[in-house]
């Protein structure tokens, strides 16, 4: 699971499955979270909208976000950095 350097996630009694491997993004760098990569493409595809109130905005953000199928949040934020690291700590 890749996290920020938030102190919850360091916290020494934070307590772990083993199933679970946490991977540390550099401080102040959100373009290496995943989700802003969704975000991005969320807004992408709303940028020539032009909603008149707040409930046409949440309506066509809710369309947006039906409209993402697994493969495609998939193909947005697999990172084969990311897969790498898993692989290899899967060995340890």
């Amino acid at each position: 699971m890749q996290v920020d350097q938030a102190g919850c996630h360091r916290a020494k009694r934070l307590r772990l499955p083993r199933n679970i491997i946490l991977i540390f993004q550099p401080a102040h760098s959100p373009e290496l979270n995943p989700i802003e990569r969704v975000w991005l493409h969320l807004k992408q595809g709303l940028r020539f909208s032009l909603p008149k109130n707040m409930d046409e905005l949440r309506l066509l953000v809710k369309n947006r976000l039906s409209e993402m199928s697994k493969s495609v949040i998939a193909s947005l934020v697999g990172r084969g950095s990311i897969l790498d690291a898993l692989s290899v700590a899967s060995l340890l």
